[in-house]
């Protein structure tokens, strides 16, 4: 038996249930000030080469570098996954205990004077030539030092160091308080009418719920119901319930979620943006969607702008008509409120408006997309794509709850090239929602020449199986589980040996949702949708009928959701290059002028919105959200390349899946984002195919 702390072992796959609230409280200390100590003595080693004869190479100064990086890495990344995925008042207090420290670590290494003397001699005068990806990174390195504060000193530098603590703590706090909102309200429902119009599958969930809070008889036919804010509860209800009351108090809730009482956020906004504008300015930028966009593909705030005031410009008259098209199926309907939608309507009006306009009822879909078989169409797609192997590992790795699943990812001649972690389901009361991709393991070489082989966790938030009915999957489920699997596979696909730039390392942030928006789009691929969508009772295929209907409302609605993501991304922008307590208007004062141009509905006044952005305020997309559809542009012409060539044409498809692998999956971010697509498809990229699928342009 080890007798390393599983906390501690820094490598391997972690033994996620052996890490305790008290072991993070024990162990984050031990480890740090070992690093603490390793980094010191690196800095002395650096030292005397930089006073010596000789040159620097590589290895004397990046590979202890990353070693460092690489263990707190590995111990912080399992308490911060866990954390994120087995939430619970201890670890979020052990948690929020050691982040200012490790903060402090990270801040020293990147305020180092000597590394960065020693980063600086190594770019300009190395030892021995540099390839084109070290330069890449060292080049990053330097970028990531600067706003770090390496030029800083004296009082500046200190006042940067207990801002950088601060924002750390705001974020986890931010994004704590979104999650207690979350789960805080529930609304007990008893009554027939109260959920007249769920579909069955939406009722079983919120009779599931009841009797997990205690009523111990709930059933879906006779209640009570208990509906909550997370995803998988609230979404069908306000799409199908037929009580329009309801309705509006369960969006009133959900707009309204963490701005009120101690869970409120707007103090924490206004201080995260303001410290974030210190922070900015104390390293020589204008505002912080300037340093932001410094280490982006877009260029500048302008370009940003440009680009989302092209899409907005097309969307905005696209979505002025869904908006009456609504109002006129509620007409149709003779509905009351068919004069003045409100919020609340415009899921329910949708759905009844898809369902006349197509005959598509995305409910009654669930029965033919069984997670089972989602997963083996997706595994069959990467087999075809990109000539790999998907091969389930149950039991071989340690895992934090009973529902997740362990892959393991082999070429065809069987030899092993990474792992996964799969977990699927929505747990409400200890899991964060939203789906994301995160690094368990990078590839890397070990000094031994051995190879560590990546491994990928990959989180949703979907329906869970009920009763012996396994996880029926909405559509929508079905494309957020291939997005996230596109960042898994440019995780687990790399052949970049440099950790710093492998899988997703070092990848332009505006670049990183490439890979996962392009494999959405296979997710309407004839083949590949017909080939996993069996009825999971009976095995019939889709109807090629219901297929159809898909396709052609794939663009339903496009433009109020592009208007949307308009909205999201042009709010972040501003309140990150504008807004200022001295403005005279609050954050939300600011997003409310900006939904003047953005939104068809004016947002209602309890919509505090940006009180639960938790991509800007305690995710990585500060200045970034615009991102979503930066990239779409980049996914969109990668996939056009596929239409070229025909999708039914076989070897053609298994040639430029290939090309794709070897190109945007496999170089990361050893190459720059824009070299990498062209080395892909031959040229630049071109907003053609983003303006052709979204349908709010006809194609040229």
């Amino acid at each position: 038996m080890s007798t390393v702390s599983p906390l501690l072992r820094g490598q391997g796959l972690p033994e996620f249930r052996a890490i305790s609230p008290e072991l993070v409280s024990t162990d984050i200390p031990v480890l740090l000030a070992q690093l603490d100590q390793d980094f010191t003595a690196l800095e002395q080693a650096l030292e005397t080469a930089l006073a010596g004869p000789s040159k620097l190479s590589w290895d004397r100064v990046m590979q202890p570098l990353q070693a460092i990086g690489e263990r707190l890495r590995w111990s912080w990344g399992v308490v911060s996954h866990l954390n994120g995925v087995c939430n619970s008042p201890e670890l979020r207090d052990a948690h929020a205990a050691q982040q200012p420290d490790v903060v402090r670590l990270s801040n020293r290494i990147g305020q180092s004077q000597i590394l960065h003397r020693a980063l600086t001699a190594l770019q300009s005068d190395p030892s021995e030539p540099l390839n084109p990806t070290q330069e890449r990174i060292l080049k990053s390195e330097l970028l990531s030092m600067q706003q770090r504060g390496v030029g800083l000193s004296g009082d500046e530098k200190a006042a940067f160091n207990s801002t950088s603590e601060r924002l750390a703590a705001l974020s986890t706090q931010f994004g704590n308080h979104v999650l207690d909102a979350t789960q805080q309200w529930t609304l007990k429902l008893s009554q027939p009418h109260e959920v007249e119009g769920l579909p069955q599958r939406a009722l079983e969930a919120l009779a599931a719920a009841a009797r997990e809070a205690g009523d111990a008889d709930a059933s879906a036919e006779s209640g009570p119901w208990l509906l909550g804010l997370d995803m998988p509860r609230y979404l069908p209800f306000l799409t199908h319930a037929n009580n329009r009351s309801l309705r509006e108090k369960a969006y009133r809730a959900h707009v309204g979620r963490a701005s009120e009482g101690e869970l409120d956020n707007r103090a924490l906004i206004e201080e995260i943006l303001t410290l974030r504008r210190d922070q900015a300015s104390r390293l020589g930028y204008a505002h912080w969607a300037d340093l932001s966009l410094s280490a982006k593909m877009a260029d500048d705030v302008p370009a940003v702008e440009a680009l989302l005031e092209e899409l907005r410009a097309a969307a905005y008259p696209a979505a002025e008509q869904e908006l009456q098209d609504l109002q006129a199926i509620a007409r149709e309907h003779k509905a009351p409120e068919a004069d003045e939608l409100a919020p609340w309507d415009i899921a329910y009006w949708s759905e009844k408006l898809r369902q006349s306009r197509f005959d598509l009822d995305q409910e009654a879909l669930r029965p033919w997309f069984p997670l089972p078989q989602v997963l083996e169409g997706l595994f069959g797609l990467c087999t075809r794509l990109f000539d790999i192997e998907i091969v389930a590992a149950d039991g071989e790795a340690p895992t934090w709850n009973d529902d997740v699943r362990f892959f393991r990812v082999k070429r065809s001649d069987g030899t092993p090239i990474a792992g996964f972690y799969l977990d699927p389901y929505s747990r409400p009361a200890s899991k964060r929602g939203g789906a994301w991709m995160d690094e368990c393991l990078g590839l890397s070489k070990k000094p031994d020449g051995s190879v560590v082989l990546p491994v990928a966790y990959l989180v949703c938030n979907q329906t869970p199986p009920v009763g012996d009915t396994p996880s029926l999957m909405s559509f929508e489920e079905v494309e957020t589980l291939f997005h996230e699997f596109g960042h898994g596979l440019q995780h687990m696909l790399t052949t970049v040996e440099e950790p710093e730039a492998a899988g997703i390392s070092n990848v332009e942030w505006d670049a990183v949702e490439l890979p996962s928006q392009f494999m959405e789009n296979w997710c309407l691929d004839h083949a590949t949708l017909m080939g996993m969508a069996r009825h999971w009772q009976t095995g019939e295929p889709l109807p090629e009928s219901e297929f159809n209907k898909l396709r052609s409302s794939r663009t339903f609605n496009a433009g109020l959701a592009t208007l949307r993501q308009v909205h999201f991304a042009l709010s972040d922008l501003r309140l990150h290059s504008q807004w200022t307590p001295e403005l005279g208007v609050s954050p939300d004062g600011l997003r409310r002028e900006i939904a003047a141009t953005t939104t068809v509905m004016d947002p209602i006044p309890e919509d505090q919105f940006l009180c639960a952005f938790g991509h800007i305020f305690a995710g990585g997309y500060s200045a970034g959200y615009y991102s979503y559809k930066w990239a779409e542009v980049l996914s969109a012409d990668a996939f056009s390349a596929f239409e070229e060539v025909g999708l039914d044409q076989e070897d053609q498809v298994r040639a430029t899946g290939a090309r794709f692998r070897d190109t945007v999956l496999s170089l990361g971010g050893s190459r720059s984002p824009s070299e990498v697509f062209e080395a892909f498809r031959g040229r630049p990229a071109s907003t053609e195919a983003l303006i052709r699928h979204s349908g709010l342009v006809a194609a040229a």
